[in-house]
């Protein structure tokens, strides 16, 4: 069998971190830690590979969209000389860029797998050396052919990941769907839906960075409409709305129905998800959702609120029109949403 070739990418984040005096900071020179701290990569049992090192590692709290089409434009200059590509990042935006590759990629079928860790591998208990070598030889079987994100003991799709514990090992779910692949003594392949065939629009062009202001609101009790308006004012393009359930929100307030209508109205595309982990927003279901929809909301179905916020991201990179990119975001594209 012809050994697999993989492309490391090291972002940034708290895998390469060092301590400082103001705490744990973003460093270089990952390629000798990894030498130092984790010699197995080199074993012959796992796959080659090529380390590229961002000149200035990012803490990915500070990451912007812009980063992510940065990431999207190395892979796809990169895709013809590996078999798969290992992405390391910092924790706190990794699910949004993981969200983000797996539709910029388009119907690109190389592995790509978002990868970190909660303690830096500078130190002696860091989950760092377990994530990677998971990713690797998870690469290395030929099994992923999309954008995901190893992590723990766990490989889920990129697009159906969310960040859920700030400490513990465990830090990422995609809690309505299931893993791609378990990882205990054996890498336990699930059986879950295939990535479909056509990505569509996203098949077809390529996004190409632009400045996008889309928002994202959480729906509270007593949300003031004129927060609204406000975003509405900033040039938002689109909100994320993050409603109650399966797509409540205070619809007896006249003045929210009011600013949404204005909001819509004015070519703002508002997609609806929940603030619930697990579920999906059915705008019909309840009078409360309905109105929502009356006013112009679409929905997002069972989508993270990262996956929303990215998509909208990647279809308004496109040049498309509102109603290009309302009825795209209620289309499954990259397995992100099930839409029945």
């Amino acid at each position: 069998m012809t050994r697999k070739t993989v492309s490391i990418i090291y972002t940034g984040g708290t895998l390469g971190m060092r301590p400082s005096a103001r705490g744990y900071v973003p460093a270089g020179d990952l390629g000798a830690l990894l030498e130092e701290r984790l010699p197995e990569l080199g074993a012959d049992s796992m796959p080659a590979y090529a380390l590229t090192e961002y000149e200035r590692p990012l803490e990915s709290s500070n990451a912007t969209p812009r980063h992510w089409y940065d990431l999207a434009d190395r892979i796809r200059g990169a895709d013809d000389r590996f078999d798969g590509f290992v992405v390391i990042h910092g924790t706190d935006t990794l699910a949004y860029t993981a969200s983000a590759l797996s539709f910029l990629l388009g119907e690109r079928a190389k592995p790509v797998i978002v990868t970190g860790s909660q303690i830096p591998l500078c130190e002696v208990r860091s989950d760092a050396p377990g994530n990677l070598i998971n990713a690797m030889q998870v690469i290395a079987t030929g099994r992923i052919a999309e954008v995901a994100v190893g992590f723990g003991s766990t490989i889920r799709r990129g697009n159906r990941t969310t960040k859920v514990n700030a400490t513990e090992l465990e830090a990422f779910d995609s809690p309505n769907f299931p893993p791609l692949a378990e990882i205990g003594t054996h890498i336990r392949f699930g059986e879950v839906n295939a990535l479909p065939a056509d990505a569509g629009v996203l098949g077809r062009q390529t996004p190409a960075y632009r400045d996008c202001n889309i928002a994202v609101l959480p729906i509270f009790p007593g949300m003031p409409a004129r927060l609204i308006d406000a975003t509405v004012e900033t040039g938002a393009c689109g909100i994320v709305l993050s409603c109650y359930g399966v797509g409540t929100a205070p619809t007896a307030d006249p003045a929210f129905l009011a600013a949404l209508r204005r909001a819509c109205d004015a070519g703002v595309i508002v997609v609806a998800v929940s603030q619930c982990l697990e579920g999906r927003v059915l705008l019909g279901r309840y009078a409360a959702g309905s109105a929502l929809a009356d006013m112009g909301a679409v929905s997002g179905f069972d989508m993270t609120a990262e996956a929303a916020f990215t998509k909208l991201h990647a279809l308004f990179a496109l040049g498309l029109g509102r109603d290009a990119v309302a009825r795209h975001m209620q289309e499954n594209l990259r397995g992100e949403l099930t839409a029945a």
